[in-house]
């Protein structure tokens, strides 16, 4: 067939390179991967079927450049486990986690680039790299890669969509290389049957969802999935959302406003009306104060907006100002105040600009000093009773009778479905209750929240795979607690809350908090103002609860305490770090890291290292488990056709562990404060106040002086150039250097000798835990002063000690890698042997880190005393005879030649980056000052 102009045409037209999910859940053709990753903030959950691999998947765009991948794979043919387990489990099946990076995109002549890895967390059974290139040509997506591992070898494939339809369709044909034969217990499945070579498929897309069916030489497989744009702001138009209150009626004067409480009362009841709780109203010489809750509305502006537009049509005919007081469960968050209410009135109409708004608005950050106590009235007048009501698709629930009062009263009666995955005795293991739950305002800032649950069915009780943690059992007899009574006391707990400074929120709780765990619990949090970091401490002297439900107690008791800092990074990503003491008395850290996309989804993963040995499998005495896991948290707002505060929150771990846990205390004073205190941060804190989508493109708070868009990446490379020593300075340099490592070889055997003699002895080894906390406490002080200090000096100073760390840590672990000299414990008397082990010795990167990171800081504000420091940190490796005297000298050279250069070459590079707004227009200057 002869292709007319008009089809060469169609071919060679530009069309958008469209990632698309592969059989595995990873972006690529068929088997294969591309360089491809979806656009940001995708995520997919899909169903695959290769045989013999069946696949739950689910993937998302991380960042623009970093696509994630999770898969829980059964292998049909060969059975988890043997023995008692064998029918109840099913066949093999596997967690995976793969990841993509795109090292450059597709231009218009330059090919996408990625690389990537799979399976490189668990067991390694499908773990392989591979690079890929992808390149379009019109309708034609082409890609060439190169795999080790499961992909063995060169790869390649088209995909061509189709100018058909509505362009969704597509065809495939790719070459498989992976090596099938090499499988897990290839020989007992379909897997042993398999051939690397051409495949064929075709594919068709269609908004969300889309389906893939492909067909290789020995089977058939088919790929079904759904992609939801994390990145949107909405996914469903709020067709259900009630309409901005409109009554026209007659205002009154001032002086009918106090004698007639119907004006007052008026108000009141057209706020409940509309979500609003716990209202107090005052008016007096022109002004009228408003202070509320809103339980429904999520955006802050926007709950603002409608307030007062409601206020405009009752408000005594005198005022001249209105203030409102924004308050979430009692808790003042931000203080709003219009002093020109004609203008005002005309924006909230459509007839006045933002800008104009802006002119006549004042937004701060509430002051819990300034409370008023003189209301005029207050929503406890109100007799209008509990709204009582069955209610579909609302708190995350599908179906509930939820019933709410004037104040902040609620309660509800809904299903419950919780499931657990991949347990020994059974792959699914689920639970169906139905849960009543109350919160009760005793009076403001004091609340009694209840729930009980009946189950109705669950298997989680027939859990018979014992637990053999050393741990105290405070997560893993979780079978034991469903095996209680069906009608439980779930959670009965009294809350304190309390505000004692601005942006400073805190708790106090007592009661049963949680299925397993009562006691009494603090927190104490602090936002602090136009600042990245959050700072909070939490604390619970608890004791474990029996597995009857009610009030019976077991012998377990622990106090927890963490102290925890979340520091926000631009693209919305936020860095957690908790250390402390945890709830089975293990000691340690728990890093997190999450990502808040434009539609307010959170997706993120935590890891946990503590002093706890589980040995639970895959733990292992010699190598503990370290507790890890996924979250999600979706604010149902984005789903809805009603906006709603609601969010669902999910998590994915191990579910039968005692390391690294916490209690789950209500009230999480950091989950219900961060989402207002952000909206505040940013833009001017309006908010959709008019209904209207006007705001300002800002979105996010200005970059850090250290992030790689405010400090200047290339004009600091190009400093450092530029100061580098001349030939003959940098041959005096070395040459000095070199002698002094040879001085220093020259004792290596004798200092060995003496220090290995006293190697139990308790200075030596805490000289040693300095010497291996050093480059820690090093790089920790400079991450400090990069992101927390004020002073751009002293920020300076942190990006080049970081800098300095990570490249003399970089031509540390190069330089061992060339000289593979054998650690003092390997070699015995032979001083420059050969590593068989692998562990090899020279030079030092702890000395080589510790002394790199310091030196910034010892050179810019001349403190010597610095050098002797980091020496006397670093000798300790020697002490402990992990490293010869040499190592340690060559190591410390090394470190502070890379942090001297560096230091002297950007010392100056301090950069002012300065934002500016014109019309829907953001612009970013960089200011090199000397």
């Amino acid at each position: 067939m002869r292709l007319t102009p008009i089809a060469l045409s169609l071919l060679c037209l530009p069309f958008y390179a469209m990632a698309v999910p592969s059989l595995t859940g990873q972006s690529g053709l068929m088997n294969m991967p591309d360089a491809r990753v979806e656009v940001d903030g995708q995520y997919g959950l899909g169903y695959s079927y290769d045989s013999p691999y069946s696949t739950l998947w689910t993937n998302l765009t991380f960042l623009p450049y970093l696509q994630m991948n999770g898969r829980f794979v059964g292998i049909r043919g060969t059975s988890g486990f043997s023995g008692k387990y064998q029918d109840s489990y099913g066949s093999y099946k596997d967690k995976v986690i793969d990841l993509k990076l795109r090292l450059l995109e597709e231009g218009a002549i330059a090919p996408s680039i990625a690389v990537g890895k799979t399976d490189m967390l668990g067991t390694g059974l499908f773990a392989g790299h591979y690079v890929a290139v992808s390149k379009q040509f019109g309708r034609v997506d082409t890609t060439l890669g190169y795999g080790s591992g499961r992909i063995n070898g060169a790869f390649g494939g088209v995909r061509w969509l189709l100018p058909y339809g509505d362009g969704g369709w597509a065809l495939l044909a790719e070459y498989d290389a992976n090596n099938y034969q090499k499988d897990f217990r290839a020989n007992q499945t379909f897997a042993g049957k398999r051939q690397n070579g051409p495949v064929l498929g075709v594919s068709y897309r269609w908004g969300w969802l889309g389906a893939e069916l492909v067909k290789s030489r020995t089977h058939s497989s088919i790929n079904t999935f759904v992609s939801v744009p994390f990145g949107d702001r909405e996914f469903v138009p709020k067709i259900y959302e009630p309409a901005a209150y409109h009554v026209v009626r007659t205002r009154p004067d001032a002086q009918a406003w106090r004698s007639d409480p119907q004006h007052r009362l008026g108000l009141l009841d057209a706020l409940h009306k509309q979500d609003y709780r716990a209202v107090s109203l005052a008016y007096q010489n022109g002004v009228l104060h408003l202070d509320f809750t809103n339980t429904r509305i999520s955006d802050v502006g926007r709950s603002v907006g409608r307030a007062v537009r409601t206020a405009l049509y009752f408000a005594p005919l005198e005022t001249r100002v209105i203030k409102l007081r924004v308050n979430r469960r009692d808790l003042a968050v931000a203080d709003y105040e219009f002093f020109n209410l004609p203008v005002l009135t005309a924006y909230l109409n459509g007839q006045a600009t933002r800008e104009q708004l802006r002119d006549v608005a004042l937004v701060s950050y509430a002051d819990p000093d300034k409370n008023r106590e003189d209301f005029d009235a207050l929503s406890t007048e109100l007799d209008k009773g509990v709204d009582l009501g069955l209610i579909a698709n609302e708190d995350g629930q599908s179906i509930q009778l939820k019933g709410q009062d004037q104040q902040l009263n609620r309660f509800s009666l809904a299903p419950k479905l919780v499931m657990y995955f991949n347990d020994p005795s059974g792959a699914l293991r689920y639970e169906v209750n139905a849960q009543a739950s109350g919160q009760w305002r005793i009076s403001p800032r004091n609340y009694l929240d209840a729930a009980i649950t009946y189950k109705v069915f669950e298997n989680v009780s027939k859990l018979d795979n014992p637990s053999n943690s050393l741990l105290p059992h405070v997560r893993t007899d979780i079978a034991e607690y469903k095996k209680g009574n069906p009608l439980r006391l779930g959670q009965l707990t009294y809350t304190h809350l309390f505000q004692p400074a601005q942006r400073l929120y805190g708790k106090v709780s007592a009661g049963m908090f949680e299925e397993m765990f009562g006691g009494v619990a603090g927190q104490l949090v602090y936002f602090p103002p136009a600042s990245r970091w959050i700072g909070e401490l939490t604390a619970e002297a608890v004791q474990q609860r029996d597995y009857q439900g009610w009030f019976g107690r077991k012998d377990y008791k622990t106090v927890t305490a963490l102290a925890s800092l979340h520091y926000k990074l631009p693209a919305g990503i936020t860095l957690t770090g908790r250390a402390g003491r945890f709830l089975a008395k293990d000691s340690g850290v728990r890093m997190e890291i999450k990502r808040r996309f434009n539609s307010g989804i959170e997706a993120g993963a935590w890891y946990t290292y503590t002093d706890g040995k589980d040995i639970t499998s895959p733990g292992t005495p010699s190598s503990p488990y370290h507790d890890k896991g996924l979250f999600m948290s979706v604010p149902l707002n984005s789903m809805l056709a009603l906006d709603t505060q609601s969010t669902v929150n999910m998590s994915i771990s191990p579910w039968t562990r005692d390391v690294g846990q916490q209690v789950e205390v209500p009230h999480n004073l950091v989950r219900e404060m961060e989402d207002p205190e952000r909206q505040l941060a940013v833009g001017d804190a309006l908010g959709r106040l008019g209904e209207r989508d006007d705001e300002p493109p800002t979105g996010d708070l200005p970059d850090p002086a250290w992030w790689p868009s405010a400090s200047g990446v290339r004009m600091r490379l190009n400093d450092s150039m530029a100061t580098l020593p001349d030939i003959d300075t940098a041959a005096v340099a070395t040459a000095l250097g070199v002698s002094a490592v040879a001085v220093a070889a020259t004792r290596d055997k004798t200092v060995y000798k003496q220090l290995s003699k006293r190697g139990d002895n308790s200075v030596i080894k805490a000289w040693d835990a300095a010497g291996r906390a050093a480059p820690l406490l090093a790089v920790g002080a400079a991450g400090a002063a990069m992101t927390l200090a004020d002073d751009p000096v002293l920020v300076n100073t942190g990006i080049i000690s970081l800098q300095s760390a990570t490249l003399a840590g970089g031509v540390s672990i190069i330089s061992k890698k060339l000289i593979n000299r054998a650690r003092p414990g390997e070699s015995g008397s032979h001083v420059w042997q050969q590593s068989v082990s692998g562990d090899r010795s020279f030079p030092s990167n702890h000395a080589a880190v510790t002394m790199a990171a310091i030196t910034p800081f010892a050179e810019e504000y001349k403190l010597p005393w610095l050098y002797v420091a980091g020496g006397l940190a670093s000798a300790g490796r020697v002490a402990k005879g992990k490293h010869w005297l040499s190592d340690v000298v060559a190591g410390g050279l090394l470190g502070y030649g890379a942090g001297y250069s560096l230091w002297k070459g950007q010392r100056n590079t301090i950069l002012a980056p300065s934002v500016s707004i014109a019309d829907k227009a953001v612009s970013l200057s960089l200011t090199h000052q000397y």
